[in-house]
């Protein structure tokens, strides 16, 4: 079979099992729209008094935020998995490791997907003013941030096997990600050396290119680093998930 028509079964089956319980979807979405509907009113002075749209700004962050942290836990379905013998059953079929990893990670797209529209069909509602062709880019580079999150999480629930071990070191990354990739409140807000501190953040980059984006202002540095960065760690975490995969079958 082909490596499309391998990974295509495995994504069909991952949908279906998500279509019958799809209360995980609705999950997703429920801390970024709180966040919107709660936090986006507080900020809005705040982001105004600077000149800006507050819900132009706050919703690329929100949509960077759902695809770390929904993403993150995508690896937990997969230790269920593992437990009730389908990862082993699917070992032993002609399919690439390859395919077993990106049929889920078709899955997880596309739910990030449809969150995404969700969370961006709420903003404007509330008031967000940005293009079509600014969302479009700003969503495109939050999914492939989502794939690396994904695979990642997958990667190191094959690795761990233990919801346990898991979900400690997931909220471990997760707080110095949302304190420090200005997702809630500008880094400029922060003292010097806090903000100097933020650029070493990877993902703050990229959640300045979702609102460059989104403002339509396309600064080239912003957007070449934000580009950059999605693209790196979608690689990175694609060759981990691929070799965690490929392991397995040893």
């Amino acid at each position: 079979m082909s490596f499309l028509r391998e990974s295509s079964i495995v994504f069909n089956r991952q949908l279906r099992m998500n279509l019958r319980n799809p209360a995980w979807v609705l999950i997703g979405i429920f801390q970024p729209v709180l966040y919107l509907l709660l936090f986006g009113p507080l900020l809005k002075p705040m982001i105004e008094n600077l000149g800006g749209n507050a819900y132009t700004w706050f919703v690329p962050g929100m949509l960077v935020q759902l695809g770390i942290f929904g993403a993150f836990f995508a690896g937990f379905s997969l230790i269920g998995e593992w437990r009730e013998g389908v990862i082993e059953a699917e070992r032993v079929t002609p399919a690439s490791r390859a395919a077993l990893l990106f049929g889920r990670l078709w899955r997880d797209l596309l739910q990030l997907l449809v969150q995404a529209l969700v969370l961006v069909l709420l903003g404007w509602i509330l008031g967000m003013d940005a293009s079509v062709g600014g969302v479009v880019i700003g969503i495109l580079l939050t999914l492939l941030l989502g794939g690396a999150c994904a695979a990642a999480s997958n990667a190191f629930a094959l690795t761990t096997k233990s919801e346990d071990v898991m979900a400690p070191v997931i909220n471990l990354v997760m707080m110095p990600v949302l304190l420090l990739s200005g997702i809630l409140l500008p880094m400029s807000f922060g003292p010097g050396w806090l903000e100097r501190l933020s650029d070493f953040m990877p993902i703050k980059h990229i959640v300045n290119a979702v609102r460059e984006s989104f403002f339509g202002t396309f600064d080239a540095s912003a957007m070449a680093w934000g580009v950059g960065w999605s693209v790196v760690l979608f690689g990175l975490c694609i060759w981990w998930g691929t070799a965690v995969f490929k392991k397995e079958n040893a």
